[in-house]
């Protein structure tokens, strides 16, 4: 069982900072923290997969939900993230909430398939968790890229938020890959004007938050 309140645990990740200078060719958006805080403790309280377990956080950005994963009492937590800026503001915010059981490492995670330095966190993390981006016309399917990725690198369970548009892509993919799959809980992704390219002031998305273990 989580031993921060749900209330108490969003209110920390209120205080979480994110990206300065968002890099629209990376999709990057920070998770909110409404959204993390349920998220995280769904998986804990739930299933008990952060507690005493190595989490690994795939496209970590900032390190809203590593951080949150720490809160709520992994052994250890590493986010995988590309982008140097973002690498930055992770260590800043671990600084600046005394964390040091929470690492970041600076990577092109869809390299790992083909990189054979992956193979030290094949099967490695008891966890994986993930805010993949959702894709662009120019990157489409990206989010299921993250996601085999997370499948390669997680022991136990894999979990992972999509536009609730794309469910029955994900079970049929889940069949394929011999992967059980289950939408754990149902939410409202309320994303920000944060482009300039954006004409609404926010966007309500439905998205799921999906587990995935293994057969």
């Amino acid at each position: 069982m989580a031993c921060l309140k749900l209330k108490k645990l969003e209110e920390f990740l209120q205080m979480v900072d994110g990206f300065e200078k968002p890099k629209v060719f990376l999709e990057q958006y920070v998770t909110p923290s409404h959204i993390a805080s349920n998220m995280l403790y769904t998986i804990q309280t739930n299933f008990d997969d952060i507690e005493d377990k190595l989490v690994a956080d795939i496209g970590s950005g900032a390190g809203m939900l590593s951080i949150g994963a720490s809160m709520l009492g992994a052994s250890h937590v590493i986010g995988f993230e590309i982008d140097s800026d973002a690498i930055q503001i992770f260590r800043q915010n671990k600084t600046g909430f005394e964390i040091e059981n929470i690492d970041c490492i600076q990577t092109d995670i869809l390299k790992f398939d083909t990189n054979s330095n992956d193979e030290r966190y094949y099967k490695y993390f008891d966890t994986v968790l993930m805010n993949p981006p959702f894709g662009t016309k120019q990157n489409s399917g990206i989010d299921m890229k993250f996601l085999t990725i997370g499948l390669r690198l997680a022991k136990n369970s894999v979990y992972s938020l999509h536009k609730t548009s794309t469910r029955d892509h994900i079970k049929k993919k889940s069949l394929e890959w011999n992967v059980r799959s289950q939408t754990v809980a149902e939410l409202r992704y309320n994303l920000p004007q944060t482009y300039k390219f954006h004409k609404k002031s926010t966007v309500d998305i439905a998205v799921d938050l999906w587990r995935f273990t293994f057969n």
